[in-house]
């Protein structure tokens, strides 16, 4: 049976969010739109994301790094969304393994975002439905689309190829050997729902920091001495640029 996913290399993800936008501007156009944004630039700013990428530091000074990690729905192979929703919107596909919303069914009681415990469900506060990552399914069959284009957003925009998408039941696909050959592994895989999305782990080389490094350069205006004062009469800066 196909199990369609998503495989993420967090040694080469850059959390420059474009898999974000590209989801968010194919989605909210599509069928699985429309994705609401209210008071985007406000106090309390909410909206409709199926994907997000999560910034965190971590280590100990001087051996520290920033890790960027980016989740959407993990397409579990036992997904405990489906079994709690009592109108049967929530679904998953057998032909390709890919959980779905039917909005038509859906009356927004968030029973599959409680379940959920990777937090991949949203309500969209319009429409009062849950939405959810679809895989861009209105996409990846879209025969009108050259076939390397049968992707989904978020794959397509990666700049560092950091996001691969395939059939990870296919041991001869470009998932499963990634997966195989990187040590890739499930989020959370105590819960018991077999993610189908996978993760490639970091893989990086320690640099050896000296000491002398963690100290900063001197800067040169120290031993120069500091700017001269400008005149009142002298010429601002508005004086002499045009903006």
């Amino acid at each position: 049976m196909t199990q369609l996913a998503l495989v993420i290399d967090l040694n080469v993800c850059v959390g420059c969010h474009a898999c974000v936008t590209s989801c968010k501007e194919w989605n909210t156009s599509g069928s699985a739109g429309y994705m609401s944004d209210d008071r985007p630039y406000g106090a309390d700013p909410t909206g409709t994301f199926f994907n997000r990428v999560q910034t965190f530091e971590c280590g100990e000074f001087p051996n520290t790094e920033t890790v960027h990690f980016p989740k959407s729905c993990l397409h579990c192979e036992d997904p405990p969304c489906v079994p709690v929703c009592p109108t049967g919107a929530s679904y998953k596909r057998p032909e390709d393994g890919i959980v779905l919303v039917d909005y038509d069914l859906c009356i927004g009681c968030k029973y599959c975002s409680w379940a959920c415990p990777y937090g991949m469900r949203e309500i969209d506060e319009h429409q009062k439905v849950m939405k959810k990552c679809t895989l861009c399914v209105d996409r990846i069959y879209d025969e009108s689309l050259p076939e390397e284009r049968r992707q989904p957003a978020c794959v397509l925009a990666c700049p560092t190829s950091a996001r691969l998408f395939g059939d990870v039941h296919d041991p001869e696909s470009s998932v499963s050997i990634a997966i195989r050959e990187s040590g890739g592994y499930a989020l959370m895989p105590e819960w018991g729902t077999k993610p189908a999305n996978h993760y490639l782990p970091r893989r990086k080389t320690r640099l050896k920091i000296h000491e002398d490094e963690l100290v900063r350069a001197d800067n040169p205006l120290k031993k120069e001495g500091k700017l001269p004062k400008p005149k009142i009469t002298d010429p601002s800066l508005d004086d002499v640029t045009s903006w």
